[in-house]
């Protein structure tokens, strides 16, 4: 595709109650279904019939203690693509698996299969897993710092990056007249001893239809940021303004072209909840009814969570109080804790303000309007510099998604902004990324 004819990249985001934390309540909402597994292939049919770049899925080692209130449980994301795969033919798949709390060969190994059996539509969204209640659940006595768990995930990714090549692209042969399946001087052990992993390698089974699945990372801070210009192919990002949305695109440009990368082959893609309505007023009401239905108890909780602030005692109504905040240590890494500043600063909300600015989609980009509006936000953050796409977060499932795929979409469309089909039948061809050449193809053959 040419140059001239940029476009946004969509990924929809599921969250199983849809991303408000109160979206499992709503009227509209079907929690019971939250364990079906035709609820998610449906989504995933109308994500593809909408010519989305791919589904998007989180995960999470250890469930929330907050789980009374909100539908936060997890399914496990590669059983779940595996399902969703068999009845899609072209729409992507992100997964979500920790570098902290997996091994690299059995993760390897599960990403290869899933991109093979869906034809090369997997995507592997990389986190290093901020839970510290994670570590009691794997045998360890601590959560590892912020800094230890990506200096793991560097060589967790290096690990599978070799394993994943260990069969180069012709390794597999299967000459029937020969009665040679494999070559094997072309299939390598990768002999890997470094400070977290030993893997010897080879993987069990040939290179996949992508070469790799793609990479995916999500964190934002400065440690996130070294590490998505190192090995990120699109990166899942949370911003309240265009200022700051823009300060990170160009950041990020910057680090992959020094690090010898080409930067149109790094996606930065924000999140945004919308909440729709036939008139702005429709969509601002909208938005208040679902907050209304949040539980503050809750909201303190997972506000708590972010910045380690213990706020039960105070009036909602009054005046956050800034000074609770500190800005240090493990907490001051954190990406999402200056998202939650930025907000306290720039608008000086009461508690209960806060909270709600919170509960649409936990610090991503909250916006309510008309299909026109929405469309006019997307538009100006990837005109400016500020998105090469976006993570659609609906406030609840499945109408959330329903009514931007049926009223903002098609303006998108006429606006030559989004494709009217696919052009392509892996991930990396919907993102429009080069499929990776094979670090072991080229080598000097062994001699007998």
């Amino acid at each position: 595709m040419p140059a001239e004819s940029r476009q946004l990249k969509l990924n929809l985001f599921i969250y199983p109650g849809g991303h408000h934390e109160a979206g499992w309540r709503y009227k509209d909402s079907a929690p019971e279904r939250m364990l079906d597994i035709a609820y998610y292939q449906e989504l995933a049919k109308k994500a593809e019939a909408s010519k989305f770049d791919a589904l998007f899925f989180a995960d999470g080692p250890a469930l929330a203690d907050n789980i009374r209130y909100a539908s936060r449980f997890r399914l496990e994301p590669l059983t779940w693509i595996s399902a969703l795969a068999a009845v899609t033919q072209r729409i992507g798949f992100i997964a979500t698996a920790s570098t902290t709390y997996n091994e690299p060969y059995n993760l390897a190994r599960l990403f290869a299969s899933v991109d093979h059996l869906s034809g090369g539509r997997a995507g592997w969204n990389i986190v290093t897993t901020g839970d510290a209640s994670a570590a009691l659940n794997f045998g360890f006595d601590r959560h590892p710092t912020h800094a230890d768990r990506y200096e793991r995930a560097g060589e967790f990714v290096d690990v599978v990056t070799k394993l994943w090549d260990s069969w180069e692209d012709d390794a597999l042969v299967s000459d029937r007249d020969s009665g040679i399946f494999a070559d094997t001087d072309k299939i390598h052990s990768i002999n890997h001893i470094g400070k977290y992993h030993r893997v010897k390698g080879p993987l069990t089974l040939p290179r996949s239809p992508q070469g790799r699945p793609v990479y995916v990372q999500a964190g934002s801070s400065e440690d996130g940021r070294s590490f998505a210009s190192r090995y990120a192919e699109a990166i899942f990002t949370a911003h309240q303004t265009l200022g700051n949305a823009q300060e990170f695109y160009a950041d990020i440009k910057a680090r992959v072209k020094s690090v010898g990368r080409n930067p149109d082959h790094v996606k930065v893609l924000p999140g945004i909840s919308p909440f729709i309505g036939s008139t702005e007023a429709e969509a601002r009401a909208l938005h208040d009814e679902f907050n209304e239905l949040t539980q503050p108890e809750y909201s303190l909780h997972q506000l708590r969570r972010i910045v380690d602030a213990d706020l039960s005692g105070y009036d909602l109504d009054g005046p956050f109080p800034r000074e609770l905040i500190r800005v240090e240590g493990e907490r001051g890494a954190s990406s999402r804790f200056h998202v939650v500043l930025d907000i306290i600063e720039r608008e000086n909300p009461t508690i209960r303000q806060l909270l709600h600015r919170l509960a649409g989609a936990r610090g991503h980009w909250v916006q309510a309007g008309t299909p026109e509006q929405i469309a006019d936000k997307i538009q100006e953050w990837f005109d400016n510099g500020a998105a090469d796409g976006f993570n659609i977060m609906p406030p609840y499932l499945q109408g959330g998604f329903d009514i931007f795929a049926e009223e903002v979409v098609p303006i998108l469309r006429r606006r030559g902004l989004f494709r009217h089909d696919y052009d392509g039948a892996t991930l990396r061809d919907h993102f429009g990324l080069p499929r990776p050449q094979n670090t072991f193809s080229g080598l000097q053959r062994a001699t007998a």
